[in-house]
This record gives C-alpha cells, sequence and structure tokens, in this order.
C-alpha cells in the first residue's frame, strides 16, 4: 500500500467512495466521493497529541473489538496515507463544538471540523472491481456457543489476539480470565458447505488458515494442545499439503467430525465438545478452554451500488459473474471492466495477487490502444422505423441505448457498450433494430430450412450462445445419446428470441418450440434472459387464447456444463412431439394465418421468408 501511495502514476483515493460511473469502454467518466477527514492529511504528522487529549472510547474495529480508540485515530497502522481522521459518528459533537480539545493541542492547526465531502470527476479507459468480501457472522449457529461462551473465538478474532500488532502485543490469552489456555480447539466449515444455514460453497481459504494457525499457535507455545475438528481437510494448493504435515508432524490432532453439542464448565469456563469420530465410528468428549470457529467467507454486504453503477450480475452465491468461466475469467459482462481478489469468488492471496495481475494486464491492453474494435455482432437501428418509445432502452442490459422519448429523438446505439445481445431487436414493436449477423432474415431462413421437409418430425430449439447452445456441445463431447429431431438455431442469447420466430415456427408446422438460455443467475448479458422470461409468459397466454395447447413452446435453462440436462430436456421435447397429432398441427396453421409481423421492416423480411 506504501508503495501504491508513493508511485508517480497512481493517484490514490482513499476514505473515498464511487458515486456514479457512465460512459462505455475506454470512456468511462466516474465521480468520486471523497469524504471529509476532517484532518488535513497533507499537514497532519501523526504525532498522537489529539488522540492522548480525545475524552472518546468506542470499540476498535480493526481489533475486533478487543480493545478500544478514540474518535480521532488512524484506522490500521498501514493507512495510506498516513493521517488521523475524525469519525464524527463518534466525536461529541461541532455543531456547536461540545469539545474541540483536539484542535486545541494541534500545533499544526491540521483539525477543520467545517470539512466537507469533495466531489472529484474522472475520466478512464478501464474499471478494476476490487471490492472485497465478509466473513460469515457465527451468531446464526449458536450451538457452538459464540454468543453465549466467552472463549469462542472466530478464527478473525484468534488473527488478532496472537498478531505482535494486536490488542495483547502477541501474547495469546482466553477473553474470559486473560491466561493463555493450555489446550484449543478449531471447528471447520463455519457458515461454509451448508445448505440450510450459512453458504453451500467452499470458502477455499478456511482449511489451510486453520493449518497455519495451529503451526503458528505451536511455534509459540510447544506445550498448547490443539485439536482441529473437520469434515475434510482441503490442501490443494502449491506447498499446502508440506504444510498440513507440518501441522501434524507439531502434535496437532485432527478429528474427522463436526461437533455436535458444546457446553461450558461454569467453575473454570472451559468448553465440553461432543463429538463423533466418523474415523473410529465413536461418540467423544473433548474438555478445552478454548475454542476457535474458522468462518467463511461471503460477499459483500451491500455490493448493491457496484452492481448498478457497472451494470453487473452475481452468480446464485452472490459473488459477481464473470463473462466467461474459462475464455474471460477476469472480465466483467460490461466490456471494459475485469474483476480482481475475492469480488469474483472467494481465493487466497497468490490467487488474488494473480487475478490482479491479469485484471492489470487486460486493463492495460484497453489503454494501450488509440483506438478499439469490437465484435461485429452489434445492433444498428433504422431512425426511419424509430418512434423513440423507449422500450429498447430499457430492455437494454448495458445501457448502451440513448434516446430521447420526449423531444423524439430516435434511438442510437453505442457500439462500443453493446453487447450484442439482441434484447432491444426482440423487444422492439416496430422492427427498427437490427442486430448484425443475427437478423431477422437469417433466422426465419434458418426456421424455413429446418421445416421445408417433414416439420412434424422436427423440435426447433431456439439456444443461448453461452450456456444452452454450449450445453449442447457438452453433450456432444461426452457422447451423451438424445433424438435427432432437435434442430438448434444459435443465438447470442435467449433475449433475441422474437415472438415472431416462435410463431412462425408454429406457423410453418413444428410440433413443439423449445427456447433456451442461462440460468437466472448465470446470463452472460446481466438480466436479459428474464427479458426472454415474460416475452415467453406473453407467448403462452397468446397461444391459449388461438386455442393452441401452450405447453407445446417450452422454456428451459441449461449452463454450459449441463450436458446431462442438455440431453434429457431433448428427450423430454421429443416426448412431447410425438404426442402432437397432424390435425393440431394443422389447426395451429389455421389459427396462426392472420398473424401480423410487427413493424414494416419484419413485414418484409416475414414476406421473403415465406416466398
Amino acid at each position: 500500500m506504501m508503495d501504491v501511495g508513493r508511485h508517480p502514476k497512481i493517484k490514490l483515493y482513499a476514505y473515498s467512495e464511487v458515486e456514479k460511473v457512465s460512459g462505455y469502454i475506454g470512456n468511462f467518466k466516474v465521480k468520486v466521493r471523497k469524504k471529509a477527514r476532517y484532518v488535513d492529511e497533507t499537514k497532519c504528522n501523526v504525532c498522537g497529541e489529539c488522540v492522548k487529549v480525545c475524552p472518546v472510547a468506542v470499540p476498535d474495529e480493526y481489533q475486533m473489538g478487543f480493545s478500544s480508540r478514540k474518535a480521532v485515530y488512524i484506522q490500521l497502522p498501514q493507512a495510506v496515507p498516513s493521517s488521523y481522521l475524525i469519525n464524527m459518528k463518534d466525536c461529541l459533537g461541532n455543531n456547536p463544538i461540545a469539545c474541540g480539545k483536539c484542535a486545541e493541542v494541534c500545533d499544526k492547526k491540521c483539525i477543520d471540523y467545517d470539512m466537507q465531502d469533495q466531489f472529484i470527476d474522472l475520466e478512464v479507459g478501464a474499471i478494476i472491481v476490487a471490492t472485497g468480501l465478509d466473513v460469515y457472522d457465527p451468531t446464526q449457529l449458536d450451538e457452538y456457543g459464540y454468543t453465549r461462551f466467552e472463549n469462542v473465538i472466530t478464527s478473525l478474532e484468534f488473527e488478532r489476539l496472537i498478531c505482535a500488532g494486536g490488542p495483547t502485543q502477541g501474547h495469546f490469552i482466553r477473553p474470559k480470565d486473560h491466561q493463555t489456555p493450555k489446550s484449543i480447539g478449531f471447528i471447520q466449515c463455519v457458515g461454509s458447505r451448508m445448505e440450510r444455514r450459512g453458504n453451500p460453497y467452499c470458502s477455499n481459504v478456511c482449511c489451510m488458515n486453520t493449518v497455519k494457525d495451529t503451526v503458528l499457535l505451536k511455534d509459540h507455545y510447544p506445550d498448547i494442545e490443539a485439536k482441529v475438528f473437520y469434515m475434510d481437510i482441503r490442501a490443494f494448493g502449491k506447498g499446502f499439503e508440506d504444510l498440513f504435515k507440518r501441522s501434524k508432524e507439531g502434535g496437532v490432532k485432527y478429528i474427522r467430525g463436526i461437533p455436535g453439542d458444546i457446553e461450558e464448565d461454569p467453575k473454570t469456563g472451559n468448553l465440553i465438545l461432543t463429538v463423533e469420530n466418523t474415523t473410529t465410528g465413536k461418540i467423544e468428549k473433548h474438555n478445552l478452554e478454548m475454542l476457535v470457529l474458522s468462518i467463511g467467507f461471503i460477499p459483500r454486504l451491500n455490493p448493491d451500488p457496484i452492481q448498478q453503477l457497472l451494470t453487473l450480475s452475481r452468480t446464485q452465491d452472490g459473488f459477481y459473474l464473470e463473462a466467461h468461466p474459462k475464455l474471460k475469467p477476469i472480465d466483467a459482462p460490461t466490456k471494459g471492466v475485469f474483476f480482481a481478489g475475492v469480488a469474483e469468488s472467494p481465493k487466497d492471496i497468490k490467487d488474488s495477487v494473480t487475478q490482479a495481475s491479469a485484471a492489470a494486464a487486460r486493463a492495460g491492453i484497453i489503454l494501450a490502444q488509440d483506438k478499439l474494435t469490437v465484435e461485429a455482432i452489434t445492433s444498428i437501428v433504422d431512425k426511419e422505423l424509430c418512434t423513440a418509445c423507449e422500450i429498447c432502452y430499457r430492455a437494454c442490459p448495458f445501457k448502451s441505448i440513448i434516446v430521447d422519448k420526449e423531444k423524439k429523438i430516435p434511438a442510437e446505439i453505442i457500439e462500443a457498450a453493446c453487447a450484442g445481445c439482441g434484447t432491444c431487436g426482440a423487444e422492439c414493436p416496430f422492427g427498427a433494430v437490427t442486430m448484425r449477423h443475427f437478423t431477422d432474415r437469417q433466422i426465419f431462413s434458418q426456421i424455413d430450412a429446418i421445416l421445408d421437409e417433414n416439420p412434424e418430425e422436427k423440435v426447433v430449439v431456439f439456444a443461448c450462445n453461452w450456456c444452452s447452445y454450449a450445453g449442447g456441445d457438452m453433450a456432444g463431447i461426452s457422447r451423451l445419446q438424445y433424438p435427432t429431431t432437435s434442430r438448434l438455431i444459435r443465438t447470442m442469447c435467449s433475449g433475441r428470441v422474437d415472438e415472431q420466430f416462435v410463431l412462425y415456427s408454429f406457423q410453418k408446422g413444428a410440433p413443439v418450440v423449445l427456447v433456451s438460455g442461462c440460468h437466472f443467475a448465470d446470463c452472460h448479458y446481466i438480466d436479459a434472459n428474464r427479458w426472454t422470461q415474460r416475452r415467453v409468459e406473453r407467448l403462452w397466454d397468446k397461444l391459449e387464447r388461438k386455442g393452441i395447447r401452450p405447453e407445446r413452446l417450452q422454456l428451459e435453462w441449461i449452463s454450459a456444463a449441463e450436458g446431462q440436462k442438455f440431453a434429457k430436456v431433448m428427450r423430454v421435447m421429443e416426448e412431447m412431439r410425438k404426442k402432437v397429432t397432424k390435425e393440431e398441427i394443422e389447426f395451429t396453421k389455421k389459427a396462426l394465418s392472420d398473424l401480423k409481423p410487427k413493424g414494416t421492416k419484419k413485414v418484409k423480411v416475414m414476406a421473403k421468408a415465406t416466398a
């Protein structure tokens, strides 16, 4: 951090937050709120006189509440800039001034109670999201006694107690009686790998963090008895297995089993753990003087501002979703935005540094270019047909469309920001938006080619490029068997599937139509598949009004890794196809014979497609 603060080409805005982001790759405009510190960091020499006279004492967040701090303080020893700040929530008041002692003793006159927040406008070419994480709150798992027993602490609190810069200067003690414990236990996976409470995922670093803690404990206190209660130890990194062996050779006992009951001895304050040792199959009791809960990682508790500012999406576990798990593991779906560290998933220091280096390199590529090239799948607007209704603007996940409904200014696509999902084209009621290389004419032609011969023997499948279409590839690579009657039409996103494509397929004699795309939490175009959901629901209502069975139109979410699900869905589609009679198909054709394409442009398209 000190190197960053001193670097001549890095401008560090500490104690600041991003208020607004606009623009697109290469041309982002960022508004930053630099919070008032009430201490001039350019003058403060950290003499500490203000701290001595401050009468306020509140729990120190950095020391996990084991010690106190003043209203004027430094957030952490390595803070940059190295300067005090005043937390006005804790200060006795500055309007009117109820204390003012810190200002009186400051020789350099650094303290300014009238200091206001500043707003700074920046123009940047790329953005790296490194929001960090939060840790699981173990109060939900009260069977471990965290809220009831003083000698039960978290792994984060353990780190502060054994740290030389901690509240006890590295002298490890029990919170209850301030004595060095002779026996200590560690419980793994607290808040991780739990379906009902906590989180279902593995937090990645907890096992090795505990192994490191036991080694550190044994180095300081060789006679201490340490026991680790675990489901399984995941020591997968370079040198991790050696460290695990070193911990066991140092005398640490690893017991395969999670305690089911914890009680406290009221006389000694010791903790009595009841656990089933799954290795021996026996119920054991362990008497320990102290217990450490190895808490897992969770996404930042308040990620929504960043998510909304940069139009990011999140996976089911709450971490940010990358553009592609293999090909673009550090890229966000929004172009020019990259991830670093645990914003994207739980990881240790080494992996965080690796990803940060990769993110810096990816950003550097953008900054080194005078012009950027984009893939030629972006949308274009026919301004003669556009009525400035703003539907395309609302549908665009990346806000890459400029339109003014009041002034009747037609829509315009910012191609640098457009990701090519095609949702705008599918939602436009006037046919004014066209997607390059995935035009209406091309898709109608594919439908014609599929259904020209024996249409009753075909299942028309619209498949999202990133997920369901890739799921089909996975099924093929895995040599999974499924019926050959399915005919896939690839679209970049399920959001591209226009109502007209589905109705035209039925009009041409398709017995069953499937629309498939990414799972809601995995959409590579933020929330484009939610527009797919709404569109299909409208179609179901429309088909039902026409007397057509709505179940002939199916909607499925299939990920790229779900080859087995893809094959299963195709088998289900085939069974549905067999149940559709020729009479039902003919009735559908007649019911949709009066189909009116939306927009002048699409009338021409369908006319050519059906010619």
